[in-house]
């Protein structure tokens, strides 16, 4: 016993005793605990092996010598940057990079606000309509986008005489059609959200004079940022990685056109007599269109368990 010990009273020594013989008691609990969980690190650790396969087979044919996919081994044997160099040099990618990236940018940007807009009408405001309103979106959302291929390919060839900046190959109607389809089912997630802002908040700003325009932008947007987020995240990807509409507008453009998205442009590559004559510019251009999703992931990555789980506690 130390000499600090000897010098409490015995009953203080009495009740130091059990707290000191409970820390190897807890540690010893706490290594149980992981003994017997190993397991789950397993499934872990082979579920992150199994995503991550598909990711490095790509990154290898990327950065491969003759970028083929069925000569590909798991191991590279060299590393070249001839599959960048043939993707830059013969496709104008860069350019499909920049379109891709605006219109996401400008996609993600009004399909929240626009969401947020109907969301913030249907949470706090009182109206006739409002509940057939909220059905409507719903049941909007149940229709495939594949269903209006012919629509919008009729409308698109009909514009492009009246209006050109509409017609084929307009980036202007991409994302009006991107924007069209997108309010509903967001509209839902973030009035969810909204619903847990206590009202109380709201009636406190009208008490001070505050109108409806001042209460969304200062106070509901500001609480809401979670959900916006991942809203915004959401967006982004579907636009980066949609072709089906793209190669609708975008129909009669050849791989050689600056217009295309990386999405329609890259489909292009594989558009041969040998079905994997361009694997490797394609794999490169996959990697290299990747990494505004991952920086803008990294980004928002702590809006999102929030951003998803909160909208779905109150409806």
């Amino acid at each position: 016993m130390s000499a600090h010990a000897a010098d409490l009273p015995a009953t203080s020594r009495a009740r130091a005793t059990p707290a000191v013989a409970e820390a190897p008691r807890r540690r010893r609990r706490r290594g149980s605990a992981l003994g017997s969980m190993w397991w789950r690190h397993v499934i872990g650790v082979l579920a992150i092996l199994f995503a991550l396969f598909p990711v490095w087979f790509v990154l290898i044919a990327a950065f491969s010598e003759n970028g083929t996919l069925s000569s590909q081994t798991l191991i590279p044997e060299s590393f070249s940057t001839k599959q960048y160099d043939d993707l830059v040099a013969n496709y104008p990618f860069w350019r499909w990079f920049f379109n891709s990236l605006v219109i996401s940018l400008v996609t993600a940007f009004f399909t929240v606000l626009l969401a947020a807009m109907a969301a913030y009408a249907f949470s706090r405001l009182r109206f006739r309509g409002r509940r057939s309103g909220l059905m409507t979106l719903l049941l909007i959302q149940m229709f495939p986008a594949s269903l209006a291929f012919v629509a919008i390919y009729i409308m698109v060839q009909q514009l492009d005489t009246t209006f050109p900046i509409l017609g084929v190959g307009s980036v202007t109607a991409l994302i009006l059609f991107y924007l069209g389809g997108a309010l509903g089912a967001n509209a839902w997630l973030i009035k969810g959200f909204f619903d847990t802002i206590p009202r109380d908040l709201d009636e406190s700003a009208q008490i001070d004079g505050a109108t409806h325009n001042q209460i969304f932008w200062q106070i509901i947007l500001p609480l809401a940022a979670p959900v916006l987020a991942i809203i915004f995240l959401l967006s982004f990807i579907a636009s980066q990685a949609e072709f089906l509409i793209a190669s609708v507008i975008m129909f009669g453009e050849d791989t050689s056109s600056p217009k295309l998205t990386v999405a329609v442009g890259l489909r292009g590559l594989l558009a041969g007599d040998r079905y994997d004559l361009r694997w490797g510019p394609f794999a490169v251009g996959a990697v290299l269109a990747s990494i505004p999703v991952v920086l803008l992931f990294q980004f928002l990555q702590r809006y999102i368990v929030s951003g998803i789980t909160a909208g779905a506690v109150k409806g």
